[in-house]
């Protein structure tokens, strides 16, 4: 099995599954899952060949003029996350498949969730920067349709909108990112750019396409200040929040700046901004947690710490750092995936997440009760589990950052006192809290709503036990890919009594006494937040789209105001402004003017059509008007004649006559003159007129006295006859070189002709 040939499969069962699930009733999850399970079984057998070096390409050709194809890279990060990706993806299809029953469009929901899971896989093993944009926009588009599933409730299209135009914004920027980072190397495909890290730093666009990359990064992982749109989206059901917003596309960002980090990282800029980015999410999205009572919003601030963590981490950019960032990433997908589904499994069975309603349920869901309290123990960071392995490297990368360390040392200390306090809050508050009366008796959850959950906190168990020979196996060649130089610390589960031993003790202590002491405590966090945070970033964002869509309607009134008149005026004001600034740019105008070579009796025509103007413009009549119109046209008909412009005069004399018969019938029917405007619309008429009238003078001039290396009528002397076999450059011209011009003519004048003939109709009846 290749690449291509997993992800197209994977996407024709996304195609397919809205049709297939009324067939296959409840056991279309079950059936579903098998395919990216085959995946993640296979991605599992790359890993002895990966862990001796090997890396994975595949290309195919796409659009080779741009040097754009669809090739795959696969290394030892792209195995770790096509993992996660699949593996939990697996579980969650089983989950979803009988979570979603009771609701409506199922199967098309289910081929959402394939479909997602599709551009994720795509993401994660892109060998082309172009192909990983193409993927990156199909995430966005995909979890739009998941997160906005309960159409029907204003909130979801609101959180779904939201989340589209926060990541779809990122997402244009990061198109622009991925174009400057190309256009030194002259290929898109990574491979290439990973091995040559060197040559985008030297280069003069390295700090635009970083920028822009950023962006593209943190508006998908939810960085301050675009972390609002992850809590907004708990609107979604209970698989969505499970996948998209724990394991997979919140991921995504993170996965991009460490898969750039050997081309883009290792300088000042990337090191300030990563680094003050990722420890201001971190503590905002654990600190935005403490007074949140809905458990879908708890783990989704908790989420957005969590990644901020990850984007500090990679920011760090030391050996711990790197090592770090990979167990928590790892870490992080295995607890918050079951804390997501189990969350949904207590709203399913007590029909609400509210923790101030929730109490008692381990007498009712003692096995669920395990399971989530072993999730919040990895979580909060307590041996054996896995979780304990990342806050301990978590901790030797703060103590040992090269910048600022005790500033980050700090933050992070209380973020994991914070997460040590929640994690108490669920796990006694939910399970062993007061019970209320529940309007119907919990029961434990079904197989297909445990079984997620079960088999990822023992994965997370047995990781915990047995890292070196578990865990590094997973890990290693991930952290050597996005950071080239640097090994794998072989990962154990006692390291000795030493500061970062104590300084997790210590959390663990401080995370127990804010719980003990948390009727006082979490009030005066409250006060604080609602004196001083108030505003807040949802609301400030649908805020500025409403301002946006005022401003575009004040604009659409003001400058699509409908009269046709201003239209017209503006087009040729702004017209004649550039043309002039270009002349006024350009070479001085040599004019040359040798009247004496100007036959007399052409002077003489000059001269009428000047007059002929004038009576136009200052008759009162509009016979008189349309006349000196015509001995204007007439005039230059006599001129083209003079020299040897004779199908442009025969085209001239056709039109005059034309236009003037036709004026002359409309005029017919037309009232007297009137004085509809005022003197000053008139001088401003005038104005404008004279503007476009000597603009165009000019510019005649200036094209008259500009010489060309080789005139373009050079080539058609040569061409007409030996390409077009035409004697007739004129007719050559118009027929062959500027034929497409000249059916646009044709086109124009048939139209006109019909419009004509109708009316002459219609006049009839």
């Amino acid at each position: 099995m290749t690449t291509g040939l997993f992800l197209i499969v994977l996407l024709g069962v996304a195609a397919v599954a809205p049709f297939l699930r009324k067939y296959l009733k409840n056991q279309a999850g079950w059936i579903y899952a098998i395919w990216p399970f085959t995946g993640f079984l296979y991605y599992l057998s790359l890993l002895p060949a990966i862990n001796d070096g090997v890396v994975i390409t595949e290309t195919f050709t796409w659009l080779p003029v741009m040097g754009i194809d669809f090739s795959f890279y696969v290394d030892g990060f792209s195995v770790l996350f096509s993992l996660l990706v699949l593996g939990i993806g697996s579980f969650i299809l089983v989950y979803a498949g009988y979570y979603m029953r009771p609701y409506p469009m199922k199967g098309r929901f289910l081929g959402y969730l394939l479909l997602f899971m599709t551009a994720m896989q795509g993401i994660v093993v892109s060998g082309n920067l172009i192909t990983m944009f193409v993927f990156w926009e199909l995430t966005s588009i995909s979890s739009y349709l998941l997160i906005g599933y309960y159409h029907e409730k204003p909130e979801a299209r609101a959180s779904a909108l939201q989340a589209l135009l926060i990541t779809g914004f990122g997402g244009l920027a990061l198109l622009g990112g991925f174009v400057l980072l190309a256009i030194p190397y002259g290929t898109y495909e990574l491979s290439y750019i990973l091995s040559n890290p060197d040559i985008i730093k030297s280069s003069n666009l390295y700090i635009p396409a970083f920028i822009l990359v950023a962006i593209g990064a943190f508006t998908k992982s939810a960085q301050f200040p675009f972390h609002f749109w992850l809590p907004g989206a708990m609107t979604a059901p209970s698989p969505v929040s499970a996948y998209l917003h724990s394991a997979t596309m919140v991921k995504a960002g993170v996965f991009l700046l460490a898969r750039l980090n050997p081309v883009l990282g290792g300088t000042e800029l990337w090191s300030y901004t990563l680094t003050i980015v990722g420890v201001t999410t971190m503590f905002t999205g654990a600190w935005l947690s403490i007074t949140q009572v809905d458990l879908k919003r708890i783990l989704a601030y908790t989420t957005v710490s969590a990644l901020g963590t990850l984007v500090l981490l990679i920011g760090t950019g030391t050996e711990y750092a790197i090592n770090a960032a990979i167990i928590f990433l790892l870490v992080h997908a295995l607890y918050k995936g079951t804390l997501f589904m189990m969350a949904g499994n207590i709203e399913k069975k007590t029909g609400t997440r509210d923790l101030t309603q929730l109490g008692g349920l381990f007498k009712y869901m003692p096995f669920a009760a395990i399971i989530m309290s072993l999730a919040l123990v990895s979580m909060a960071g307590v041996p054996p589990m896995l979780g304990f392995l990342g806050k301990e490297l978590i901790y030797e990368a703060s103590v040992a950052a090269p910048k600022a360390y005790g500033f980050i040392l700090v933050l992070g200390f209380l973020t994991n006192v914070i997460l040590v306090y929640l994690s108490l809050r669920l796990a006694i508050g939910i399970f062993w809290g007061k019970e209320p009366a529940y309007p119907k008796t919990p029961v434990e959850p079904n197989l297909a709503l445990i079984l997620g959950p079960f088999f990822l906190v023992l994965i997370s168990i047995v990781l915990g036990l047995f890292p070196a020979t578990m865990a590094n196996p997973l890990t290693s060649k991930a952290i050597t890919a996005i950071s080239p130089g640097m090994d794998a610390i072989v990962l154990k589960l006692w390291h000795g009594f030493n500061l970062v031993l104590g300084l997790s003790a210590l959390t663990l202590i401080s995370g127990f006494l804010v719980f003990r002491y948390q009727d006082k405590i979490i009030p005066a966090i409250d006060r604080v937040n609602i004196k001083y945070f108030r505003r807040e970033f949802t609301r400030m964002f649908f805020s500025m789209i409403d301002g946006f869509l005022i401003f575009t309607k004040l604009k659409t009134k003001t400058l699509q105001h409908g009269y046709h008149r201003f239209y017209l005026m503006t087009l040729f004001v702004i017209a004649s402004v550039l043309v002039w600034v270009m002349i006024w740019r350009a070479d001085p105008i040599m004019l040359e003017l040798n009247f004496s070579e100007m036959p007399l009796n052409l002077i003489a025509v000059v001269v009428l059509i000047i007059a002929a103007t004038l009576s136009s413009v200052i008759s009162g009549s509009r016979v008189v008007a349309l006349i000196s119109m015509g001995v204007i046209g007439f005039g230059i008909t006599i001129i083209f004649i003079a020299y040897s412009g004779v199908d442009l005069a025969i085209t001239m004399i056709m039109v005059e006559t034309l236009m003037i018969i036709l004026a002359m019938a409309v005029v017919y029917h037309l009232p007297r003159y009137q004085n509809f405007s005022s003197t000053g619309a008139r001088m401003r008429d005038a104005l404008v007129a004279t503007l476009v009238g000597t603009f165009f003078m000019v510019l005649v001039l200036q094209a008259g006295t500009s010489s060309l290396e080789t005139p373009i009528s050079d080539y058609f002397k040569e061409a007409s006859y030996s390409l077009a076999y035409g004697r007739n450059i004129v007719n050559v011209i118009l027929v062959d070189f500027r034929a497409l011009d000249t059916l646009g003519e044709i086109t124009v004048i048939s139209i006109a002709a019909l419009g004509i003939y109708a009316m002459i109709k219609l006049g009839k009846k």
